[in-house]
């Protein structure tokens, strides 16, 4: 069948690999899909990852780096569940049919009370191949399990008939083998039935499996709930699908050639997905279009196929329900057919017919009407369509139930229409109102909200649907009664989007014109918020309203600065008019207007004329600050500072300041400086402020200035404050103590006999510039004791280190003798002070030693440089007793004091100042060295220091001087002679500078350290005192090691293995034997060294020498001190290069530990097979035994291995193996268990087709036809090598396996072998009808076929190809082309046809199918044809097709044929111009040849009064007197009167106007009659229309009685009453006469 035409479709949704996942995690441990939103794959390689893949966005995949045993998606939402460490929570205990099942599906039904677990295990030993399925049904309410063999299940819910609540069902499948029958049921049963209640019946069919799945089984099961259609997957792709309530079978077949490991349910369009091995996301559907009719038809199943298209709402069963329905209808079963009509797919029946046909039928007493049943019907299945509300309804309405509609109208079970709403609104505007709505009757709805006077609603309304009303109406009729809710209306109309409807300027004048001043600035400062340039007019009219009737209005407006396009000369001059001065201001902008107003400082509020300053150019402020000044200066002084001193920078300080000089207002000056100081850093502004503050007495003020201020000029300040000689010195002492001019001040102050200010400076401002006070106060000769005094009246705040400066400077020091004592005497500490102190009591030399040595306090560098040119000895006491190194070093060189320097050195310890006084550098060095060895080392009886002076010259590298001191100390018998570490450094000096003496040393020592020295002596080469060594402290291994690595003497060092016997020693030889490549000693020496450390090296270096006698008999030490893998391996392998296999039989029988398999692999690699099978038989490994076999040519033996390891990749390597060695026979029998793979067909069949073995592939592929597991590679396979090989059987092949044939492939061989024929056929069953229709035409002479041709081109989806075939047929099959455009006449483009064939010049050849295709009116075939009959001078055809179809150029055909010889031809021109409207080029034609009547009738189709009256004078002028009368008639309507009279009179024609003059007399005096005749009727129909209301009202009362009391609710099933709506009584108007002439009366 082909795919379009199968009930379900399957499609391809995404490719897992697409998506970059690797396709070995494509399993059903990876891979899971719990609903068709979502998919989710783990990963565990290169890195642990989940990856989430969202079905509505499959391109977009979202991996996340996480770690989880599994991963599932919510169903629902973006949550990912992880299974790990967390204990899961126990539902129930599995059964024992489900022990050792492999747990392939667990499911719960919806109401979570009845759960399902699914396994599969083994099958039966009869057959083990086939799987066998078990399942435990567990009831959560019962607490209770039961065991059930099935293979899949799911459950699902189905309303059974009478049964209020939906059943609970469990549909299962299974495939069991018992008693050597194989049994495929399906079985749907209800769960939890309620007793007394209609249940489910139970129900079961059988699954039928072809012969080639035969080992199928199902693996899945999913409901549809929209289709009420159950889907069984298996294993191998198949598909079963069943009906849910009675089981039958509707579908099956294979969905996918790959295994099926995973399903879900895709409710959202009631299939499910389905997922494979190879990655492949298969979307399964149903064909709404065909499903139907495939029951119907194929299956023959008319009542599943009427149930399904009710259930689904499906096409297809049309017929089937409508004919049901006449029978349920004819057979007087109401309730059945009007639930039919309520359940009938896509609404068929759902139609006035249906409605008029239950009205029809009469109603028993005591019956309910089958009207009312219908309706009650509809209302239990949903919604009624709008035919069937309207009906309902005006039941409802006729009743006065509107509680009813109500009820319906929530419960959405009526469509609303406008035609509803008419009806509802004569009860309940209300509800009408929520109907327009609803019904989007939007005029309606307006109207309905203008009633309710909720204007507001209406602008929602109109615009979420789009209407425009008529606002402007609108708003006047609120304005007339709710001027706010005008305001508020005319807001919102502004603030709709797409701009106002209404021009804001004729909104504002509607107010206006009620002198509603307020609302309208409401208004419009609402609308000019945006305060656009286009507003300028608004902006300006409404502060002109405001300004002259509510000015405090206008001000606010002016303050908000909302406007700023209106018309600002004009709205100045209302402002100063109405006393806003500063407004005025704002918006002058000549100087004149300016200072015109700016005088009125009374009026205007200061802070605001500040701020209109700052908008002025610097020039014009300038100009109105001095007006300002000239006309109040003492009342405008402070406008003027404050507007300085908000505006400076734009002002310029110097001009402000250049304003006040120049009025001399010191008072203006400081002010305004002193608000701009803190920012200004100019020396002359911060000078300006110090001179006024001054000049106005701000004393205050000039101190704190000339304290914090950084940025005056401190030396005119100063001179100017010593020129004011202020009485407060305060000023003056700030500018100098800050800037240094600290003597200046002193000198001012003594000289003014102002000594309390410098006291009072000295003790209180800054007491640390006392010393330059007192070195002044020296300077100008001031009394001691002054100075003493205020020395000490400081004390301990005086800087001491100055004062010592200043007074030493002058040679004063003693005067602070009392001063210094003083401070000690306190405890002073101060190095300082004791500096002084200790250079008083050096000049006095009053044992200046002790104070040296005992006085902890003082500066040792100060004093001691002090101490240098007086005393020495002195200088180096204070050194030593400060650890001055320099300094002392320097004294001592300079003086040759070289025995202190030398104690000194010794005992600093210090490396920095033995690296300073031992460098070359140093002319003292040897000087100092003597003094050190002869003097300095030996007074010490410190180690410490002896390690110091030792590190030292070690350091300095004096190595022979080193080596002196060290024998002199170590070997001559000193208190350091047994030292360790003098030992040690004795003999590692030696090392480094008199080899030749270390091994006397080694001799003579021995407390040193032998190993570490040893070493030492290694890494210096001296390898014979290195084995010295350690032969003299017993370090076996290590000498050896010596003898070995350093001295190179492997006969040496065996020599002294004998001697020491040592297992260590004998390994170290050994390890030097095997590096030297002495394999077979190295082996020797490991075997006395019992050692077995090294048996890699071991392995790999007899392997390399070749020497496997040897490498046995180590191996065998080996394993029995170790069970090494590596060990028992190596053995086999030795005893295989030494050909002793019956030792390598024995040795894998006892207990071993080798790793038998690599062995066989490395023995297979190297060639040696006859070890490699003994170990590849014994460990079983039939897929290596088997290629062993072939290398050994063993053919048969490895055909058998290979059915024993059953393998692909082994079956290849026999087959291949066979192949080349012509064994074909084996060949095929490995190539049948390979070709049923899929993925290794190619690959044998490449081999075989490069080896050019033709006949014998082929014959292997018609082997694999008849196998069980044939898939369709093999088909398409063979269907190849036909197309290569043997093309005369391919044909038959492909009609024979069509549908087992993979057809891309097959049609990629045919096209590259050129068979065309079977290239189309194959295009053809593929539906690809483009290229095969493509094949057909490039290939004619073999693939065309007419019919065939036919049936394949009006398939095709490309439309080129419609207009390639007619040019195919044009060049080849002209004699058929009609044939095939009648048949693709419905799909071309008619013109572009005719265009081809007018290019090729062959028109008439299709004017058969240019006749059929005519009727649709298509300008390029109306002109082709129209051209023919032309030619042909067919002018009936041409006139038929002339009336029949206009869609041609009109006007050049008629100027074509206008002069041709033919009268009728020429009749048919003037025809055309009367179809074109041309009546005077018509009448002019038809003139010409005397076709009158033509003249007339075209006339009077013109109505065109000019042109009957011209042609009544023709006549009239050729003497045409019965035309004249005849023109009359035709052209009746057109004519006047009094023109007819008049040409009749005047051309003696009156008798033939006569008959036109009495019918139209008659015809006014009818009108008059009629008038008369309407105006009666009229009263008349007043009368009768009184009466029908009374009639109507009559007729409902009637009618009332008939209906029940009420009409049931919804959704009450049953209706009573019945309603035939009486008919309306119409109104109509006198019959009017018919066009054209009236009929003529009785004369």
């Amino acid at each position: 069948m082909a795919a379009a035409n199968a009930p379900i479709t399957m499609k391809e949704a995404l490719t897992l690999p697409s998506l970059g996942i690797n396709p070995q995690f494509i399993n059903f441990t990876h891979v899971t899909m719990e609903s068709e939103k979502y998919i989710c794959i783990r990963e565990t390689a290169p890195q642990n990852s989940v990856v989430i893949v969202d079905m509505s966005m499959p391109a977009q995949p979202l991996r996340r780096p996480i770690t989880a045993d599994s991963a599932l998606m919510n169903p629902n939402s973006r949550i990912l569940a992880l299974k790990g460490d967390s204990e899961p929570v126990k539902m129930f205990d599995r059964t024992a049919n489900l022990q050792g099942n492999q747990i392939i599906n667990y499911r719960c039904d919806p109401s979570e009370k009845w759960l399902v677990l699914t396994g599969i295990a083994q099958g039966p030993p009869e057959r083990p191949q086939l799987v066998k399925g078990n399942m435990q049904l567990f009831s959560v309410d019962q607490q209770r399990s039961q065991a059930l063999e099935a293979h899949a299940a799911a459950f699902s819910t189905l309303k059974v008939a009478g049964n209020d609540n939906a059943s609970i069902l469990i549909s299962f499948a299974s495939r069991s083998f018992n008693a050597g029958q194989l049994t495929s049921k399906l079985h749907v049963i209800e769960l939890g039935a309620v007793p007394g209640k209609p249940s489910f019946t139970k129900k079961q069919a059988d699954l039928f499996f072809p012969p080639d799945f035969a080992d199928d089984f199902p693996v899945s099961m999913q409901i549809s709930q929209k289709y009420g259609l159950i889907y069984v997957i298996t294993k191998q792709g198949l598909l079963f699908v069943y009906d849910l309530e009675t089981a039958s079978a509707v579908y099956r077949n294979r969905i996918s050639p790959d295994p099926i490991f995973l399903t879900t349910d895709a409710s959202s369009v009631g299939g499910f997905y389905a997922v494979n091995r190879r990655g492949q996301v298969l979307l399964a559907t149903v064909n709404e279009a065909t499903i139907v009719p495939f029951i119907s038809g194929q299956l023959n199943n008319l009542e599943l196929a009427v149930n399904l298209a009710k259930r689904g709402n499906l096409p297809g069963a049309e017929n089937l329900v409508v004919q049901r329905f006449q029978e349920l209808f004819s057979q007087a079963k109401y309730k059945e057919a009007a639930e039919l009509a309520a359940e009938s797919p896509q609404g068929i029946l759902r139609t006035p017919d249906t409605v008029a046909k239950f009205q029809s039928v009469p109603v028993q007493a005591g019956q309910t009407p089958p009207l009312l049943q219908y309706f009650g019907t509809l209302l239990t299945r949903g919604k009624l369509n709008a035919f069937e509300s309207l009906e309902l309804s005006r039941l409802v309405v006729n009743q006065n139930k509107k509680n009813l509609l109500e009820n319906w109208l929530a419960e959405d079970k009526l469509e609303c229409t406008e035609e509803l709403g008419d009806l509802v609104k004569t009860v309940d505007n209300d509800l009408a109102l929520k109907i327009y709505i609803k019904a989007r009757a939007t005029p309606k709805v307006v109207a309905a909200f203008a009633e309710r006077r909720e204007f507001d609603k209406i602008l929602i309304y109109s615009k979420q649907v789009g209407y425009n009303p008529d606002y402007l109406f609108l708003l006047q009729t609120i304005l007339r009664t709710d001027p706010q809710a005008a305001v508020n209306f005319a807001l919102m109309m502004s603030q709709m989007e797409g701009g106002c409807p209404v021009d804001y300027n004729t909104i504002t004048d509607l107010f206006l014109q009620r002198n509603l001043i307020r609302e309208a600035t409401a208004f419009l400062l609402d609308v000019l918020k945006p305060n656009l340039p286009e507003h300028g007019f608004l902006q300006t009219k409404v502060l002109e309203i405001n300004l002259v009737t509510f000015p405090n209005v206008a001000d606010a407006i002016l303050a908000n600065g909302m406007f700023s396009h209106y018309d600002r000369p004009r709205i100045g001059q209302l402002c100063e008019k109405a006393g806003l001065y500063i407004r005025a201001l704002q918006h002058y902008t000549e100087l004149p207007d300016i200072k015109r107003v700016i005088v009125n400082t009374h009026a205007i509020e200061p802070q605001a004329l500040v701020e209109f300053f700052g908008t002025l150019s610097r020039e014009w402020a300038l100009e109105c600050m001095k007006d300002l000044l000239l006309v109040n200066l003492r009342g405008n002084l402070q406008i003027i500072v404050q507007t300085a001193k908000e505006y400076c920078e734009q002002l310029g300080v110097d001009g402000c300041i250049k304003l006040f000089e120049q009025f001399k207002s010191y008072e203006g000056l400081y002010f305004f400086l002193g608000s701009y100081l803190s920012s200004s850093e100019d020396p002359e502004i911060h000078f300006k402020y110090i001179e006024a503050a001054a000049k106005t007495g701000q004393i205050k003020e000039v101190e704190r200035v000339t304290r914090e201020s950084n940025f005056y000029d401190p030396e005119k300040t100063k001179n100017f404050l010593m020129e004011a000689k202020l009485p407060d010195a305060r000023p003056l002492i700030n500018v100098c103590d800050r800037f240094g001019f600290v003597p200046d001040l002193t000198h001012y102050l003594y000289v003014n006999n102002m000594l309390r200010y410098i006291e009072g400076y000295v003790q209180k401002v800054n007491p640390g510039n006392a010393p330059s006070v007192v070195g002044q106060l020296l300077d100008d000769e001031c009394a001691e004791d002054f100075i003493k005094g205020l020395i000490l009246s400081v004390r301990s705040l005086l800087p001491v280190e100055p004062l010592v400066e200043e007074c030493e400077k002058r040679n004063r020091l003693r005067l602070l003798t009392q001063f210094l004592e003083h401070l000690v005497s306190e405890g002073s500490q101060d190095v300082h002070v004791h500096n002084a102190l200790g250079k008083i009591i050096i000049d006095s030399g009053d044992n200046p030693e002790h104070f040296l040595t005992t006085n902890p306090y003082y500066d040792s560098r100060v004093v001691g440089k002090y101490c240098e040119k007086r005393d020495p000895t002195l200088a180096v006491v204070a050194y030593r007793r400060g650890q001055c190194d320099d300094e002392l070093i320097n004294v001592t060189n300079k003086n040759s004091l070289f025995k202190l320097q030398a104690r000194y050195v010794v005992e600093r310890m210090d490396g920095d100042l033995w690296e300073k006084v031992l460098s070359t550098d140093n002319e003292y060095r040897r000087q100092l060295i003597d003094q050190v060895v002869s003097t300095g080392l030996p007074e010490s009886k410190s180690p410490d220091q002896v390690s110091a002076t030792v590190k030292a010259f070690m350091t300095a590298d004096l190595p022979h001087e080193l080596i002196e001191l060290l024998e002199k100390i170590v070997l001559q018998n000193s208190a350091f002679s047994g030292n360790f570490n003098l030992q040690n450094l004795l003999i590692l000096t030696a090392i480094k500078a008199d080899p030749s003496r270390v091994m006397d040393y080694i001799n003579r020592l021995d407390n040193f350290d032998g190993p570490a020295i040893g070493e030492v002596a290694v890494d210096a080469q001296l390898y014979e005192e290195a084995f010295a060594i350690f032969k003299k402290f017993n370090l076996n291994v290590q000498a050896v090691n010596v003898l070995l690595d350093n001295i190179h003497s492997i006969d040496r060092a065996v020599e002294f293995a004998f001697r020491v016997e040592e297992e260590a020693v004998w390994s170290q030889v050994a390890k030097a034997q095997l590096r030297e490549g002495l394999v077979s000693e190295a082996i020797e020496s490991f075997i006395r060294a019992d050692d077995v450390t090294q048996f890699l090296e071991v392995i790999k270096a007899a392997e390399d020498a070749n020497v496997y006698h040897d490498l046995v008999k180590y191996l065998l030490m080996v394993r029995q001190k170790s069970k090494e893998p590596k060990v028992d391996s190596e053995l086999i392998y030795a005893y295989a290069k030494i050909d002793r296999l019956g030792e390598i039989e024995e040795f894998i029988l006892m207990p071993n530990v080798a790793n038998l398999q690599n062995v066989g692999d490395r023995l297979y690699d190297e060639a040696l097979y006859e070890a490699a099978k003994i170990i590849f038989r014994f460990i079983s490994n039939w897929a290596k035994l088997a290629v062993t076999h072939v290398k050994l040519n063993e053919f048969q033996s490895a055909v058998d291995a290979a059915r024993k390891a059953n393998s692909s990749k082994t079956w290849k390597e026999v087959c291949f193996a066979c192949v080349d060695a012509e064994e074909f026979r084996l060949a095929q029998i490995c190539g049948l268990n390979i070709i049923i793979q899929v993925d290794d067909l190619e690959e044998v069949s490449e081999y075989y087709q490069n080896r050019g073995c033709f006949s014998e592939l082929i014959s292997l592929m018609e082997s694999g036809l008849g196998l069980e597991r044939a898939h369709m590679g093999i088909f398409t396979e063979l269907g190849v090598l036909y197309a290569r090989y043997r093309p005369e059987k391919l044909m038959e092949h492909i009609k024979l396996f069509s549908t087992r044939l993979n057809i891309p492939k097959l049609i990629r061989a045919c096209d590259e072998q050129q068979h065309w024929k079977e290239l189309t056929y194959l295009y053809i069953q593929y539906d690809e009808f483009d290229n095969a229709a493509t094949t057909i035409m490039n290939h004619s002479p073999e693939a065309w076929d007419h019919m065939q041709f036919k049936d394949v081109v009006v398939k095709v989806a490309n439309v080129e190809l419609y207009y390639k075939a007619v040019h195919f047929y044009l060049q080849e099959h002209p004699d058929l082309i009609n044939d095939l455009l009648n048949v693709i006449a419905l799909r071309v483009d008619h013109t572009r046809v005719v265009d081809i064939m007018r290019k090729a010049g062959q028109l008439r050849l299709v004017k058969p199918y240019m006749v059929a295709v005519q009727s649709n009116n298509v300008s390029a075939v109306n002109e082709a044809l129209n051209e023919i009959y032309a030619e042909e001078e067919d002018y009936d055809r041409l006139r038929e097709s002339i009336e029949l179809h206009d869609n041609f150029d009109q006007i050049g055909l008629a100027q074509k044929i206008e002069k041709h010889e033919l009268l009728e031809m020429r009749r048919v021109a003037a025809y055309i111009y009367k179809k074109a409207g041309r009546w005077k080029q018509s009448i002019a034609l038809s003139k010409k040849d005397n076709l009158y009547k033509d003249c007339m009738e075209t006339c009077s189709q013109s109505g065109e009064r000019e042109l009957s009256e011209e042609l009544l004078v023709y006549f009239i002028e050729q003497g045409k007197k019965e035309c004249f009368a005849a023109c009359l008639f035709v052209c009746y309507d057109l004519i006047r009167a009094d023109v007819a009279l008049e040409l009749a009179w005047m051309n003696n024609m009156i008798d033939f106007a006569f008959p036109y003059l009495l019918q139209f007399i008659r015809e006014y005096t009818g009108k008059v009659d009629e008038l008369i005749k309407y105006k009666l009727e009229s009263l008349n129909e007043v009368k009768a229309k009184e009466k029908e209301e009374k009639d109507m009202v009559a007729q409902q009362n009637m009618y009332a009685q008939l209906l029940p009391l009420a009409l049931p609710a919804p959704p009450m099933p049953g209706m009573g009453g019945v309603f035939a709506p009486p008919p309306m009584g119409g109104m109509g108007m006198p019959s009017m006469p018919p066009f054209g002439m009236p009929p003529m009366g009785p004369y």
